[in-house]
């Protein structure tokens, strides 16, 4: 897929087969969510179906996608270095700079290298648009392919009869054959960068996919006669659920499981594992025999065996890649405005440049046609749906990746939007705010506390609400505790407003009257009773170490305890929403000053000014790539 055009023709495509519930396709990621019934239509079938209409849809396994990639990517590379190889000699040839025999010679080796060049480098162009054609859609292979055919149509007439129709008539003529592989050039450089770009903004994923290891060691029984243990290293993929396991200090835990062995210097019932990876928590645990460990989690020491619980695609560390992905393919709002620019443009664009070359005729009559066609031709490169179409997923893409390496996980693009908007939160108090803790703590009325009064902050809780008070949010704490102890832990964490004794509903009334009284409310907690008030909520968040049904509700997870993720949280939402809208302001501005000057409008007041064809397809893949560099400047936002 090459623009938003694309993505909108195969997003169309797929939702109007026969079995397909919903489908949703991102432009960056290069991938489609499907919602299918399998006893209806089949993923061959569905394959079929994009491959009429230009595209592919591959279906194999990652390993086969990386290699299809790599493929794809070494072949453009071939293409765009030998699109210049031809660009440069049909350059110099209508330049003058290489003389080959007068210039009806030099016009006739440059239609045979600029022919070869579109069939060598920008034969995809046409196939594309014409099998587009064929089922009424366009995308920005339609304007490639019309600008360079028309353009090296005319050079051609003129070539052996330039002479004779316009010579005669006293009019200057020329051929256009450098234009068609500058365009065929500058729009595979553009390709070429902006893959380099979206691969950039991806790495997110490849990041927590390569967290995964690919081999494990499971125990085997060695012969009878030797009578002991074995571990053997196998592929990953043939790791069955009850499989026992060993994993060794550095190497990365498989699966989810349970210990039922382990051992380290420090102690011989027991190894440590960093699982910063997943929780955030910098300190290694501890596990013991029963204790529960996560794929992608590290022994830092010691050696321990577990039973496999979860493999494969059941795992946490599966699960959060695939909430990543899903987010990341995900439609904010304001995509679906895009979308729906994105399916006309392509038309209007085309209908611009035949306004331009009429405009140029009436005005000049006949004799102005040769300015009127490259006129049309600028019209149609220079346009570019590229950019309108990557503004929004590539800002996505990159701004929800970055959540994931800060342990937040967004389910969607909506949420991710909502956050920015957040002047008010709702808070649980223990296991949200605080952590139990059985030791007592060193406090007045410590005597007089219950053991669930004993406990202690998370760490970070007053910066975190400090930071949330700068962001011009007030948060509201709630529990079911005795007053005591809800106002002491409310004093420590910096909150001014909070209540003890509450029931669950009581959670949700006070959603509720925020939501009545204008706030855009978020409510985080962990626990049953709290989905509630999550479902109620406008952006719910829940805890990593929560409940797994209040996670389900929660539009956002936080893993981990430090609690400056949730202003950060907040903070990038609202970068990343900012980034949407300066690509989208860039790219809008971007067609809206182009297009006109393309068209030779500055010829009316009497200046000559005009963008040329070959400067059209270098302004057009840069303001596609300029985006999609916008957008990785997340990255390094701190």
């Amino acid at each position: 897929m090459a623009c938003s055009a694309c993505s909108a023709n195969v997003e169309n495509k797929l939702n109007s087969i026969n079995g397909v519930n919903e489908a949703s396709v991102n432009l960056v990621g290069r991938t489609a969510l499907i919602d299918f019934d399998p006893t209806v239509v089949s993923l061959e079938q569905l394959k079929q179906h994009i491959s009429d209409i230009g595209y592919d849809l591959v279906i194999d396994d990652e390993q086969s996608l990386q290699e299809i990639e790599a493929r794809q990517s070494r072949l453009l590379k071939r293409k765009t270095l030998l699109a210049w190889a031809f660009a440069v000699m049909v350059m110099c040839l209508s330049m003058g700079w290489i003389t080959a025999g007068g210039r009806d010679a030099a016009n006739q080796l440059s239609l045979i290298l600029s022919g070869a060049c579109m069939l060598l480098c920008g034969s995809q162009f046409y196939t594309a648009a014409f099998k587009q054609m064929l089922h009424r859609t366009a995308s920005m292979d339609t304007l490639v392919s019309l600008s360079t055919l028309i353009a090296f149509i005319f050079s051609a007439f003129n070539t052996f009869a330039g002479e004779s129709t316009w010579g005669a008539r006293g009019i200057e003529w020329h051929t256009y054959f450098d234009a068609v592989t500058m365009i065929i050039a500058f729009v595979l450089t553009g390709r070429l960068l902006e893959e380099k770009a979206k691969d950039s903004t991806a790495s997110s994923i490849r990041q927590l996919m390569g967290m995964a290891p690919k081999t494990a060691r499971v125990v085997t029984k060695k012969q009878p006669a030797e009578g002991e243990d074995s571990p053997q290293l196998v592929p990953i993929s043939t790791i069955d659920k009850g499989d026992l396991i060993e994993v060794r200090a550095g190497e990365k835990i498989p699966v989810d499981g349970e210990v039922t062995w382990a051992t380290s210097f420090m102690t011989q019932d027991a190894a440590y594992v960093d699982e910063s990876m997943i929780t955030g928590e910098p300190t290694p645990a501890v596990k013991r025999v029963g204790d529960r460990v996560m794929a992608g989690t590290i022994p830092s020491q010691g050696r321990m065996r577990l039973r496999a619980r979860q493999v494969g695609e059941e795992t946490a560390l599966a699960q959060i890649i695939a909430m990543v992905q899903q987010a990341q393919g995900s439609k904010a709002p304001v995509q679906r405005i895009v979308d729906k620019a994105a399916g006309v443009f392509v038309p209007v664009v085309a209908t611009i440049a035949l306004l331009t070359l009429a405009l140029w005729l009436i005005i000049g009559g006949i004799e102005s046609l040769p300015q009127a066609i490259m006129s049309a031709v600028s019209v149609l490169v220079v346009a570019c749906p590229c950019a309108m179409g990557l503004a929004t997923p590539t800002a996505l893409m990159v701004g929800i990746g970055k959540a994931a390496q800060k342990k937040i996980l967004v389910k969607d693009a909506t949420a991710l939007e909502q956050l920015r908007k957040v002047n008010a939160i709702v808070t649980d108090k223990t296991g949200t705010i605080t952590i139990p803790n059985q030791e007592v703590v060193d406090f007045t009325k410590a005597d007089n506390l219950s053991l669930e009064e004993r406990e202690t902050l998370k760490p970070n809780v007053p910066e975190a609400i400090a930071t949330l008070r700068k962001q011009g949010i007030e948060v509201h704490m709630l529990s079911g505790d005795k007053e005591e102890a809800v106002a002491h832990w409310a004093h420590e964490a910096g909150i001014d407003h909070y209540k003890s004794g509450v029931m669950p509903a009581d959670k949700e009334e006070l959603v509720k009257q925020l939501q009545s009284q204008g706030k855009v409310v978020a409510m985080m907690g962990d626990g049953i009773n709290d989905t509630q008030a999550l479902a109620l909520a406008d952006v719910s968040i829940a805890i990593g170490s929560g409940t797994d049904v209040a996670m389900d509700v929660a539009q956002v997870t936080l893993m981990g305890n430090d609690m400056n993720i949730l202003p950060d949280a907040i903070d990038l939402s609202r970068k990343t929403v900012s980034m949407i809208w300066q690509n989208l302001f860039w790219a809008f501005i971007y067609n809206i000053v182009c297009l006109p000057l393309a068209a030779g409008v500055m010829h009316l007041f009497g200046i000559d000014f005009q963008i040329t064809p070959m400067w059209a397809a270098a302004l057009m893949a840069f303001s596609s790539l300029s985006v999609v560099l916008n957008s990785l400047r997340l990255k390094f936002i701190k």
